[in-house]
């Protein structure tokens, strides 16, 4: 492995405690009347009781104009345009939740020589402010947003587009998400797949289109020595 290109939201940050708290202060903006608020939760897939994400939430997959879409019926005094602003200016304030110690674990990534990226289906102004936050922008070479030009996963452009702009095949590259459009958009891209306990989506839901399945990204640079380990001894 030459690279890993990461998921944002479930991957390198805890999905359902950062997103959870993104719903919940989002609604008040969307629609002052609370008595309103039960048709975005379950449009949003959102259980404020449980405070936990259905796996069909479109939160987890969808880019930031597909939800904008299917909440635009119940917020009529919003256009469209104004919604997508209002989604993004509030995803750039998200209350971030790191999965792991990310300038630790990251840096040890680059210290191995490993390249890296980011392929969200965030908005690239959202994802860049989310990095800086958390102290690791410096440490990728490649960040794609949904709106960058090359799409949203499961398909693969992102992907794509990050091998090409570090010269290094597909092959030679690990993606890492959390979901199932982050490992479709891998085995599209030709790449690794690596998947991760920390979104919504459970070892059985992930496994069955993985390359393997690890609790959160602390534990790839582990897996990927004894990987290295297996294919010398071949």
């Amino acid at each position: 492995m030459q690279a890993l290109i990461f998921d944002k939201d479930g991957t390198l940050f805890d999905f359902t405690l950062t997103w959870g708290a993104w719903v919940m202060g989002v609604l008040p903006i969307l629609q002052p009347d609370a008595a309103q608020h039960g048709d975005l939760l379950r449009v949003l897939g959102y259980d404020p009781t449980q405070r936990r994400f259905a796996k069909t939430s479109p939160v987890i997959g969808c880019t930031t104009p597909e939800i904008a879409a299917l909440i635009q019926p119940f917020l009529p005094h919003f256009a469209p345009d104004a919604l997508n602003e209002v989604l993004n200016a509030q995803a750039q304030r998200a209350p971030l939740q790191p999965a792991v110690d990310l300038p630790a674990t990251l840096g040890g990534f680059r210290a191995q020589g490993l390249r890296l990226g980011l392929a969200t289906n965030d908005t690239e102004a959202p994802a860049r402010a989310h990095l800086t936050r958390a102290g690791v922008l410096p440490m990728f070479d490649f960040i794609a947003g949904c709106d960058s030009g090359w799409g949203g996963k499961p398909a693969p452009g992102q992907l794509l587009a990050f091998a090409q702009s570090i010269a290094t095949p597909p092959a030679e590259i690990a993606m890492v998400g959390d979901s199932l459009h982050d490992l479709h958009a891998a085995r599209a891209a030709g790449m690794l797949a690596i998947g991760v306990l920390t979104g919504v989506a459970e070892e059985s839901d992930l496994a069955p289109h993985a390359d393997v399945v690890l609790p959160n990204i602390g534990h790839i640079a582990a897996w990927l020595a004894q990987r290295a380990a297996g294919l010398a001894e071949r």
